[in-house]
């Protein structure tokens, strides 16, 4: 403790952050398809993945970086819309536990097909030229890479902060999620916008994947932990809120990265730490409304 310099302290808090844009990133999908649609994802993780292998794969075919952050989101987001579309679709109205079972087993069929595809062992995922190095950020040198990230999660959310407040149909995206039985009446096809909210859940989800290559490489396994460390979020935010998916990635993310600085052994640990705290004193989470499972 004694050792560790202000300026130490300061570039570990944005190495979280940029960990934490990570999670937000991948949370905020999971959290908007559960909102609107009340599915427990768990094949979530799976796109993840796919969105980091479709960038690997593009990039083989001679495309570069910049492509693949637009190409990935499309490629993987219209698989999401299939999914939803002739997989989870039929299931609506049986019970939360039917597709959350089956995205459980699409998850490992999607994670069988990369390892078929690609093989079981892992690929590197080079940063690309252009963000390679680091800047001086006042308190020491950040990698550059990092804060791109930080940054391209930044604007993602704009935009989808944008779409939902500023146009019709994200107007309606909010209303389904509130009383979809109001929307119908109202002569929305509320299937469609369904389809179209599982659609870019996906495609985020696959960004987040693609953003995390260059930093932890690529391995059909990737999903899985991401996952877990995801439902945290989604849980200590609140189920169901964009809002409480932002905050509770950012603070999960600070929280892993500080305690690698102090108890490396504890980083891990941590988040789970960080969940019973928060279910303890607020059992919905931050931002999250009772009654939403029901």
């Amino acid at each position: 403790m004694a050792g560790l310099s202000f300026d130490l302290i300061a570039l570990q808090l944005f190495t979280g952050l940029a960990l934490g844009a990570i999670y937000v990133l991948f949370a905020i999908g999971l959290s908007l398809i559960f909102g609107m649609l009340t599915v427990v994802n768990f094949a979530h993780g799976a796109f993840y993945m796919v969105g980091a292998y479709v960038g690997l794969f593009l990039l083989s075919l001679g495309g570069n970086f910049w492509l693949c952050l637009v190409a990935v989101p499309l490629i993987v987001g219209t698989i999401g819309l299939v999914v939803e579309r002739f997989l989870i679709r039929p299931l609506y109205g049986r019970g939360i536990d039917y597709p959350l079972l089956l995205t459980f087993g699409l998850s490992y069929v999607m994670v069988e097909l990369i390892r078929i595809a690609f093989g079981k062992s892992g690929y590197p995922f080079d940063t690309p030229e252009l963000l390679q190095g680091a800047v001086n950020i006042g308190v020491g040198y950040f990698p550059l890479y990092r804060l791109f990230v930080i940054g391209v999660a930044a604007a993602v959310l704009l935009g989808l902060w944008l779409f939902l407040e500023r146009t019709s149909f994200g107007l309606i995206i909010r209303a389904g999620a509130r009383d979809p039985q109001i929307v119908r009446v109202l002569g929305v096809n509320v299937a469609r916008v369904w389809l179209f909210v599982f659609g870019i859940g996906s495609g985020i989800a696959a960004l987040a994947g693609l953003l995390a290559a260059p930093l932890q490489g690529v391995i059909p396994e990737m999903g899985a932990t991401i996952l877990a460390e995801a439902f945290v979020v989604t849980v200590v935010g609140g189920m169901g809120s964009i809002g409480g998916a932002v905050i509770a990635g950012l603070l999960v993310g600070v929280v892993v990265s500080m305690t690698s600085l102090f108890a490396p052994e504890m980083a891990k640990v941590s988040i789970f730490a960080l969940m019973a705290v928060v279910l303890l004193i607020r059992p919905q989470g931050f931002f999250g409304r009772a009654g939403l499972m029901s």
